[in-house]
């Protein structure tokens, strides 16, 4: 009997118990097929590979299912994270709309006193310009006042 295996060697290769193999056996329906060496249940290479895929698709099975719910598990708490940082965007740009609002009115109000300044630098070069006339007026006046009075003198008048 070569290429049999007894319930015990299979149990141990897939890490299950003898009664986890007698039961997939059972629900295999292979029982009946299954031959005797002695006192023990011996499986043929074809039962074997049987008794093994029944294993690996209910522990595929077993993964699948935790890895749906792993996965509906993460994707709550994505979905969760993605509507948190809409909420803070939607705040963001709220600050930001009040902070451009801000902005706007300083520049505002910058350009109002840079208007004023030159209108105070207008004015001040204005009255420079006033005063210095005034001035030249007034030396040409004491100019001619001197001339008659020079002339005045001379002539005596």
């Amino acid at each position: 009997m070569k290429n049999y295996k007894t319930i015990r060697e299979i149990a141990e290769e897939i890490g299950v118990s003898k009664q986890a193999i007698r039961n997939k056996i059972a629900k295999l329906g292979l029982q009946s097929s299954l031959q005797k060496n002695g006192n023990q249940l011996c499986v043929n290479e074809k039962q074997e590979s049987l008794i093994k895929s029944a294993f690996k698709e209910k522990n595929t099975k077993k993964t699948q299912t935790k890895n749906a719910k792993q996965f509906a598990n993460e994707n709550s708490v994505t979905l969760r994270l993605v509507d948190m940082l809409q909420d803070e965007l939607q705040i963001k740009n709220k600050q930001i709309e009040e902070l451009n609002k801000r902005l706007s009115e300083a520049n505002h109000i910058i350009n109002q006193t840079q208007q004023l300044h030159r209108a105070d630098k207008m004015l001040e070069l204005r009255d420079k310009q006033e005063f210095v006339a005034d001035l030249a007026e007034q030396k040409v006046t004491s100019k001619d006042q001197n001339w008659k009075n020079f002339f005045s003198r001379i002539f005596n008048k």
